[in-house]
Order: structure tokens, then C-alpha cells, then sequence
């Protein structure tokens, strides 16, 4: 099943088509990776937010399965939504729309992390109704390999 799910991303992909649909936006698949060492996990998949009117680039979501120090701080799941873009929740729609994937591979729950000072994002994880796990301080070691903050706030996502 997971391998299916694989080769249906890798396909869709090099067609440019969208995997996922919604009302406003869709996601095309755009880089999938296995067994990404940079950040410990077994999957990444990364795709395209596009807006629906005017098959425009949005932004993106990634998700990464698997677990490892780096991605603890990372997360499973990271979107950023452009600046023009921003203010339609396409950051939650997508985060909805990938949750087949997040199922096909096991996951009955995502971490998502955010800056506390990510208001936006923040906003978009309670709109998901994820729960605030903790606040923790990102090594300095973490911070240097990824390039992400010190601080992130770890949010739980049960879709």
C-alpha cells in the first residue's frame, strides 16, 4: 500500500497533476524523497499548494514520515503559504487534504511545529484542532543543520 502511494506521487509528479483537491486549492506533487538522512525520516513528500482559480503556486506542504531528533523539531508535517496567498486558510486545507497520506502510512497522529511567535500558523494549527504538546528549545546543533529557530512549539494534529 505504501509503496502504491509512492509510485502514484513519483507518477502524478512528472505529469504535473494534482493528487489532492480540494474546494480552493489543490496539491501537486513536486519532490519525494526516501530515507532523507538531512532530517532522519523514511518519506518526504513535498507538493505544490495550487489555487484552483488561476492554477497559481500558493506555497507548500511537506510531509515526513518517520521520527528522529531532527524531526522532532521539525515536525511531520510543514507548509508555508506565500504572501499573496495568505489569509484564505489554504494552510489548513492542505494539511486536510494529505491526511489519506498521513493514514496510508500509519499515522493516526502529526506533529506540527511553529515559531510562538508564528501567529498565522499558530492560527492555522488551532483551526485543525491540534492540542499545544510543549514549547522546547531547538539545540544548537539542530538549529545549524536545518537552519530553523530556537524555539518551536510542538502542536499534535489528529485527523
Amino acid at each position: 500500500m505504501k509503496s502504491e502511494w509512492v509510485r502514484r506521487f513519483i507518477r502524478l509528479a512528472s505529469r504535473g497533476e494534482a493528487m489532492f483537491s480540494g474546494t480552493e486549492i489543490a496539491l501537486r506533487p513536486r519532490i519525494y524523497s526516501a530515507r532523507n538522512r538531512q532530517i532522519g525520516c523514511e518519506h518526504a513528500f513535498v507538493f505544490d499548494i495550487v489555487e484552483l482559480a488561476g492554477w497559481r503556486v500558493a506555497g507548500e506542504i511537506a510531509l515526513r514520515i518517520g521520527e528522529s531528533a531532527e524531526q522532532f523539531y521539525l515536525g511531520h508535517v510543514g507548509y508555508h503559504v506565500d504572501p499573496p496567498f495568505r489569509g484564505h486558510a489554504y494552510a489548513a486545507e492542505a494539511c486536510r487534504l494529505i491526511s489519506p497520506l498521513l493514514a496510508a502510512f500509519g499515522l493516526r497522529s502529526a506533529v506540527i511545529t511553529t515559531d510562538p511567535t508564528n501567529v498565522p500558523s499558530i492560527k492555522t494549527c488551532l483551526r485543525l484542532g491540534c492540542r499545544l504538546e510543549c514549547t522546547v528549545q531547538v539545540p544548537e546543533y539542530i538549529r545549524e543543520k536545518l537552519d530553523i529557530s530556537a524555539e518551536k512549539r510542538r502542536y499534535i494534529w489528529c485527523p
